[in-house]
């Protein structure tokens, strides 16, 4: 887990984004336990119902699964789903804006391939 929050986003989302790079980068795996609403509220001194927002949004997107009693855990393909969700906000971020730009410029694929491929010591 990160250490601090940011003040500038809504708290619930770090936590949610918290986990998913966790799931992401295996740090947690299918059927690993997430730490509780109260162990987050704690580790980050926030109220529990804000980390608890952030743990729903995960259940609602399949990426959690609650057992009754026993705690949070992460569903089978939460990495998929999160790489897959991960890469399509990716594509409309950056993508989407680059090849936008790129027309404006008058250029094409190869000269795209070109720049991406490009080193550190050849810009301009």
């Amino acid at each position: 887990m990160k250490n601090q929050l940011d003040e500038g986003k809504p708290l619930f989302l770090q936590i949610k984004e918290n986990i998913e790079d966790s799931i992401i980068n295996k740090g947690m795996n299918h059927g690993d336990k997430v730490p509780s609403t109260n162990e987050f509220a704690a580790f980050y001194k926030i109220n529990p119902a804000t980390a608890a927002k952030g743990i729903q949004e995960l259940v609602l997107e399949n990426i959690l699964y609650k057992r009754r009693g026993v705690g949070m855990f992460v569903a089978e393909g939460a990495r998929d789903i999160l790489i897959a969700k991960r890469k399509e906000a990716f594509y409309q971020q950056f993508v989407v804006p680059l090849k936008e730009e790129a027309s404006k410029l008058s250029m094409d694929l190869n000269d795209l391939v070109q720049m991406i491929q490009r080193g550190d010591h050849d810009e301009n």
